[in-house]
């Protein structure tokens, strides 16, 4: 797919979202920000008439001071109406950009959840997503609320000045018309770098796709040791933002550079063409004193208008990736009005249909498919993995459209049918069960949103899944964690069939729906199914042939093709030539076995009734309440773990900026160089202001000549300046701009690096999600950027304004200096108020948008469970829920903000009115002259500018505050398991030796729930050991024990004698080997996949690697081969090929300790048995605990252990364990004979 040319959208269009409220806040406050920023001119016109009636009045005190206090009080007037100026400003404004901004995110959640599946398969990520809703939003958000009120407020300015210069001196203002294009031309091309660069940098969303796949697969992550391999293409990603960040920087450095150094170049000229107009007394010096002035801040106004004119630039091009998203027309909308049926029979006939997937259109699934499937009965698929299965089940829930043919439910084809109507009459259960990070209930009730609680209830009992949650301390309302990690395979699985249940559709799918079930609760659950498929059209995807030989007809498929169909008996009944049997046969090679031992049983079961050993009947615990020293030790333990990162983090609050300055340390040359401009651009307007006012008098001087000589040389000054300040703002800008861009990638880097570290426990809370996760590195690492680039730089430029100007002004002339100094405590108190005030709100928004932000990425992973249940309106309904808190937030973080900088902006002109009242009073009592009172005025209204931008930072301030709060909580909190312990033994080599001993354990997200007590486990060196038992009983929890993923609570697990504890966890990992039972593979290709077993590994290690899974044929057969990329979490390939491809990536790292979790659940009778062949090679030498339910894959175990309510009830061979006819392990195998004989 070419990459499409990114743009940007017209300066409009950013606000294609608001509504007639919106378009209400945003004129209230354009008339607001309008209003505030012409009232510096005005305030520079009245003071021009100041002037003179300083100047005139001169023989007459008494006049000359009516007149100024008249003038002072008009001031205070201005600031009154400034007050509510600037309160519509920023509280209208903000409040417009949160309310548009919410409803961007419904509309373009909507659209995303109307997308077909092809859109995710070649389009769109989770990673792109998030990183849309988290980035881009906050980047429109901030520039269609607080910043573009800033823009009008300084554009008004700009244009005010230039106005007000105009009406007082005609000439000058003509001369300042005719600079205007050159103006104009320097800031088009600031605009249109900044904007250019801003586009590409909304290409660039290859972090965010890292940092979601890698957290939310980070128990992969952790068994490969892979973290260095993620941290390194992390930072490789980043490098492409960094070098769009420097160009940033300098293109800001030359715009606003560009627009200064023009500006004080066309001050020179006014200056000099003044000067011919006092000369020729077309003007006289007040006039033309107070236009200059106008002019002047007309200029810095612009100026200080390139930050707002850099976030709508970035807003924009951020827009247009949004709505290319929303506009995106689906191949298959959901929306789109179709037929409905009033009754449906449920008659499914696919005919002659072509089909490939739109990622791989070269590879033909289908060519010619018919399969007809008759209402109310049964019809199993079967055949090898990626042989076209699971592709009926899509084609019929209509997430593709086959290129040719049709598809017809009830004789009309579903492309006429109402889509939505369609899936609501079809149940669907994955392979890989798809729960939500909300509660067990909630889970179940997508199948049916108003069931009442009976019914919730009665679909989980039918499930077998009652007993479990009943059991859970807090039942239904128990979370199941980001994609279901807070319960077992079995336990998911059960849940998403009580889904299907409670939604009692005409036609069931059914994909491998109890693959991840134990032999009990797969009895049971298949029973429930059986009564459930009663009357109901059914499709059964199955690799055990045992769940698909009661149905009433089953095809068999190869190559996308059905090469047999009929009866379970007719199918058999061909021989060994036909397709079905050898199937059959492949897996009666375990049954012959099976009912040989049935026999063994029955003549053993008298003389071993005396045998089994009471050790089955104390070892069975109960869950009873015996969990008071563990409750005690994990209440503290949790609580303390979340005190402790808050305690930590606020006591460093205070020198964030300090260690951001160390982290800083490699820019630090940049940052004294940024720093220095900084300073020097500060002392630039108060100096200016010295010298204009200078020249004040200059222009009244009766001789010609002097002044005219005079004026050139402080013109040819100006112009000096005005190269100088163009090369300083592009120094400052530049400096900054690498300072802050590096410490965005060294925080995101260190972010990451912190993460990676954590115990997998950390990534279980609901909190950190992967798309939360995600978010964070990309939102708060970009608020840190603009703490130490703009934000640094304003403060530090104002604070050299401040300094410079009140000093000159004290020298020059103290009395009035030290009356406008005694306001400022006013001003500064208004300010901190207000940051007060703002920040008890940030905090929640920010959480609230975290959630919303988690909830849109698990509906986008999950998209095929949304789409099947017609759970996009749910999914919005939920996210607009969350949006609701910063809604109602943002309206009194609007009036606070607005409240807070209108009072500073009232107190400010105040202030003006009050130095001016008192400067005539000086003057009229001959305590100072004209001259220096006006010049210690002057001086200190220049720095007005600086002090109101400043007050309009605490925004900016506080989200920063909040950013830089949640980056230190992470780089600060300290992991419970830590993988780079200096004081671990590095572990070089390995026996293989495991033992858990004594072993007390409970997941730290649920320490209510005892998993293990006293449990007590061994394998010996190169020996295997089978733990079996029924889902949720604990046997994956073993693994994730000898992984290191969790610590017990008590007891030790030891390798080769020794507490892991104390060992190097990575070094550890690497002497381990897992595959789990869902197979987790990353958005890359097949090689990079497998290779992620042993990063140094040759092709042909690689291949062996591949052949030995039974892998090597398939990805033969596709196009690209080893190239092909599997897509995100390989979901380009079938549920057996990915878990081939993660069985090889086991087998290239070779590992001392193999850990086999359900490895081959996913398999096809042919592929199983052979990669059992495989696998039994691989563990040949190898210690190997093996966690399964079909007993037929671990009887060849050197010892088998069966776990019931957390403890081990057996131990034995399996010849041992049969031998005990009443024993937990023969019941295992009753049941599973039961359920797989013929019936």
């Amino acid at each position: 797919m070419e990459e499409e040319k990114q743009a940007s959208v017209p300066l409009l269009k950013i606000f294609a979202f608001a509504d007639g409220v919106d378009c209400a806040f945003m004129f209230g406050g354009t008339i607001g920000a309008v209003a505030h920023g012409v009232a510096l001119p005005i305030f520079l016109l009245l003071f021009g008439k100041l002037l003179n009636s300083f100047g005139s009045l001169a023989s007459d005190p008494q006049e000359m001071y009516r007149q100024v206090s008249q003038y002072s009080l008009y001031f205070v007037y201005l600031g009154i109406a400034i007050l509510f100026a600037s309160w519509a400003e920023v509280a209208l404004w903000m409040q417009a950009g949160e309310r548009q901004v919410s409803r961007m995110r419904i509309v373009y959640l909507e659209a995303m959840l109307k997308q077909d599946i092809s859109y995710f398969d070649l389009e769109a990520r989770t990673g792109d997503i998030v990183d849309n809703l988290s980035g881009n939003m906050l980047t429109i958000q901030e520039a269609i609320g607080e910043k573009m009120g800033g823009f009008l407020h300084f554009v008004s300015t700009f244009i005010g000045g230039f106005v007000v210069g105009f009406a007082t001196v005609w000439q000058l203002g003509l001369v300042t018309l005719a600079i205007l294009p050159v103006i104009a031309v320097v800031g088009g091309f600031y605009t249109k770098a900044i904007t250019g660069i801003a586009s590409k940098g909304q290409a660039d969303t290859e972090p965010g796709n890292i940092v979601e796949e890698m957290t939310a697969q980070i128990r992969t992550v952790y068994s490969f040791v892979g973290e260095t391999k993620a941290l390194a293409a992390y930072t490789n990603a980043l490098k492409k933002s960094l070098k769009l960040g420097y160009k940033s920087g300098a293109a800001k450095g030359f715009g606003v550079g560009g627009l200064y150094g023009t500006m004080f170049c066309a001050w020179a000229l006014l200056l000099w063409y003044g000067g011919v107009l006092v000369r020729k007394g077309d003007a006289t010096g007040g006039s033309v004193l107070s236009t200059i002035f106008a002019v002047l801040i007309g200029g810095i106004s612009l100026g200080q208008a390139s930050p707002s004119i850099g976030a709508l630039a970035k807003a924009r091009a951020a827009t247009q990736t949004i709505l290319k998203a929303i506009n995106h027309k689906p191949t298959i909308n959901t929306s789109s009005k179709g037929e409905t049926l009033s009754i449906v029979e449920g008659r499914v006939d696919l005919q002659d249909v072509h089909f490939s997937y739109p990622s791989r259109p070269d590879i033909k699934v289908f060519e010619g498919f018919s399969l007809s499937i008759p209402a109310a009965k049964c019809v199993a698929i079967v055949g090898g993995s990626g042989s076209g299965k699971s592709t009926v089940v899509s084609l019929i829930e209509r997430f593709y459209d086959p290129s040719s043919g049709r598809i017809l439910v009830d004789g009309h084809d579903i492309r006429t049918l109402d889509l939505k109507w369609l899936r609501s009459q079809i149940g669907l259960v994955n392979q890989e069960p798809a729960l939500f990070a909300t509660t067990i209930r909630n889970n179940i009730l997508y199948g049916k949103p108003s069931a009442t609680r009976e019914e919730i209830e009665d679909a989980a009992k039918a499930a077998n899944a009652h007993s479990f949650i009943s059991q859970l301390p807090d039942g239904y309302e128990t979370q199941a964690g980001e994609r279901g990690v807070q319960l077992s395979g079995g336990q998911k699985q059960r849940i998403a069939i009580a889904r299907a249940i409670l939604k009692n559709p005409s036609i069931l799918l059914f994909d491998e729906a109890t693959s991840a079930l134990d032999a009990e609760s797969e009895h049971v659950v298949q029973d429930a199914l059986d009564k459930l498929m009663h009357g109901h059209t059914t499709v059964i995807i199955a690799h055990r042939l045992s769940t698909v030989q009661n149905a009433d007809t089953i095809a068999v498929v190869q190559e996308g093709k059905i090469v047999e169909l009929g009866t379970h008996d007719e199918l058999s009944s061909r021989g060994d030539g036909g397709a079905y049997a050898t199937l059959v046969h492949l897996q009666n090679m375990a049954r012959e076995v099976a009912r040989d031992e049935r026999q063994s049983l029955k003549s053993q079961a008298g003389s071993t009734s005396m045998r089994r050993s009471s050790a089955e009947h104390s070892g069975l615990i109960s869950f009873s309440r015996v969990r008071s020293f563990i409750s005690r030790q994990s209440s503290t333990k949790s609580d303390g773990l979340v005190e402790g990162v808050e305690l930590e983090a606020h006591e460093k609050k205070g020198s964030y900026f300090f260690r951001l300055l160390k982290l800083n340390a490699a820019e630090w040359p940049f940052l004294l160089l940024g720093s220095a401009a900084a300073v020097v651009a500060g002392l630039v307007n108060p100096v200016f202001a010295m010298i204009i006012s200078s020249v004040l008098s200059i222009y009244y001087n009766p001789d010609k000549s002097y002044m005219k000589s005079e004026v050139q040389k402080y013109s040819i000054i100006f112009v000096c300046i005005g190269v100088s300040v163009g090369m300083i703002h592009s120094l400052l800008h530049y400096s900054f701009g690498v300072t802050g861009e590096s410490l965005t990638k060294r925080i995101r880097e260190l972010m990451f690096t912190a993460v990676t570290r954590f115990e997998v426990s950390w990534f279980d809370r609901d909190e950190n999600g992967s798309s939360q996760i995600a978010s964070k590195l990309s939102t708060n690492a970009g608020f840190v950027r603009a703490t130490m680039g703009d934000r640094v730089a304003i403060i530090l430029q104002n604070s050299s304004l401040l300094v410079s100007a009140f000093l000159i002004a004290f020298i020059v002339e103290w009395r009035i200096a030290l009356v406008v100094t005694a306001s400022l405590p006013l001003l500064v108190a208004s300010g901190i108020s207000e940051q007060m005030f703002l920040k008890g709100f940030a905090g929640n928004i920010e959480k609230a948008h975290e959630r919303a932000t988690k909830l849109t990425g698990e509906a986008v992973s999950n998209i095929r469970t949304v789409a099947a249940f017609n759970a996009e309106a749910k999914m919005v309904e939920l996210v607009t829920d969350e949006l609701e808190v910063p809604k109602r937030s943002s309206f009194v973080r609007g009036q606070i903000a607005g409240i807070g900088y209108g009072v500073g902006s009232f107190f400010l002109f105040a202030s003006f009115g009050l130095g001016l009242w008192y400067a005539g009073l000086v003057v009229r009592d001959g305590k100072a002259s004209f001259g220096n009172a006006i010049k210690a005025f002057l001086v200190l209204v220049i720095t007005s500018n600086g002090i109101g931008e400043s007050l309009g930072l605490s925004p900016d301030i506080v989200k920063g505050g909040q950013a830089l709060k949640s980056v230190f909580a992470i780089l600060d909190r300290k992991t419970e398991i830590n993988p780079d312990d200096p004081s671990a033994e590095t572990v070089k080599n390995m026996k293989g030796e495991i033992e858990l001993r004594s072993v007390d354990f409970y997941y730290p997200t649920r320490p209510e729930v005892t998993i293990f007590k006293n449990l007590n486990l061994k394998v010996h060196i190169g020996q295997s050991l089978a733990i079996v038992g029924a889902s949720g009983s604990g046997k994956s929890s073993v693994i994730s024990l000898v992984e290191r993923f969790y610590d017990p609570v008590a007891g030790k697990v030891l390798v080769d004698g020794k507490d892991i504890r104390l060992l190097n966890l990575r070094s550890y990992r690497r002497f381990v080997g897992l595959v789990q039972q869902e197979p987790a593979l990353f958005a890359t290709s097949i090689q990079e996949n497998i290779r992620y077993g042993k990063e140094d590994a040759t092709e042909s290690e690689i291949i062996e690697a591949a052949t030995a899974a039974n892998a090597h044929n398939f990805i033969s057969a596709l196009p690209d081969g080893y190239k092909t990329s599997v897509g995100e979490r390989g979901a380009q390939l079938s549920g057996g090929q990915k878990q081939r491809v993660a069985i090889a990536r086991a087998v290239l790292k070779n590992p001392t300790i193999l850990l086999l979790d359900e490895a081959t659940s996913a398999l096809d009778a042919e592929s199983e048995h052979i990669v059992q062949e495989a696998l039994d090679r691989l563990m040949k030498g190898r210690t190997t605990i093996v966690v399964a339910h079909r007993l037929s894959t671990i009887r060849n175990a050197d010892k088998i252990a069966v776990i019931q309510d957390g403890t081990i009830v057996e131990q034995g061979s399996h010849w041992e364990l049969v031998a005990k006819a009443d024993g937990a392990y023969s019941h295992l195998i009753k049941l599973q004979q039961q359920h797989s004989s013929p019936s």
